[in-house]
């Protein structure tokens, strides 16, 4: 059973469109309310770990009303899990990564509010990655790692020398987290843009043509069982 799941929740506008749907903003809540669900099906298998690519740094370049309204649904979805009963009885921390400062202070206020309540819980560990770019992660980590090395003393030239993958590593948004082991994508698409891009490295990948909103529990049981009939070799 992997130990940490990744999904890519793809294709609430076109599941929108095919539903006749003018206003793609349903399709944001119907999928928000899919991770109910997710996390349930996650505790029935024991799976200790999630992480979910809610938002990207490029989906900012949507339309503005399209982006208001994707991130009014993120923080209503936040302000609920704060009182979740359901989250509070699995003992799930709730966490958020990316450039979270490019959030609206409203967003980001419930963001925080939902991981302030959950942060002494550590039976699952539940990420969302919003405003989250994959490239940007190892950017963001290499330069941190620059700017304390350089704190301690050490040249350029010395950083350059002596860095390890390690080392980057553990300036990662979420560096506590073991590495991904399944990687899910909704909607068809057969590429990862970016998600989890260092730690993806030996996941295993699994494509499913369902759009997010339309995503069900069969559809989850078949990616796990892929999953299980493969043989990771993670590079040997």
């Amino acid at each position: 059973m992997p130990q940490h799941v990744g999904i890519i929740l793809d294709g609430n506008r076109r599941w929108a469109r095919a539903q006749g749907l003018a206003d793609p903003i349903e399709a944001y809540r119907i999928g928000a309310a899919k991770l109910d669900e997710v996390l349930g099906w996650c505790a029935e298998l024991g799976i200790p770990a999630v992480t979910l690519w809610v938002f990207s740094t490029e989906n900012l370049a949507r339309a503005p009303e399209e982006v208001r309204g994707l991130l009014s649904v993120i923080e209503a979805k936040f302000g609920a899990i704060a009182e979740d009963p359901h989250i509070h009885r699995r003992r799930v921390r709730v966490r958020a990564v990316g450039k979270l400062e490019l959030l609206p202070d409203s967003t980001l206020a419930a963001v925080r509010r939902a991981e302030q309540a959950t942060a002494e819980y550590a039976d699952v560990v539940l990420t969302f990655a919003i405003a989250y770019g994959g490239r940007q992660e190892i950017a963001d980590a290499v330069r941190r790692l620059i700017a304390d090395r350089a704190k301690q003393g050490a040249s350029i030239e010395e950083i350059a020398e002596s860095v390890t993958q390690e080392e980057i590593g553990r300036y990662l948004y979420a560096a506590d987290l073991p590495d991904p082991d399944l990687i899910i994508r909704t909607s068809g698409e057969v590429r990862m843009s970016g998600f989890l891009l260092w730690q993806s490295a030996y996941s295993e990948f699994y494509f499913c043509d369902v759009h997010w909103p339309a995503f069900r529990k069969i559809d989850f049981l078949r990616a796990i069982r892929s999953y299980q009939q493969r043989g990771r070799r993670f590079g040997a």
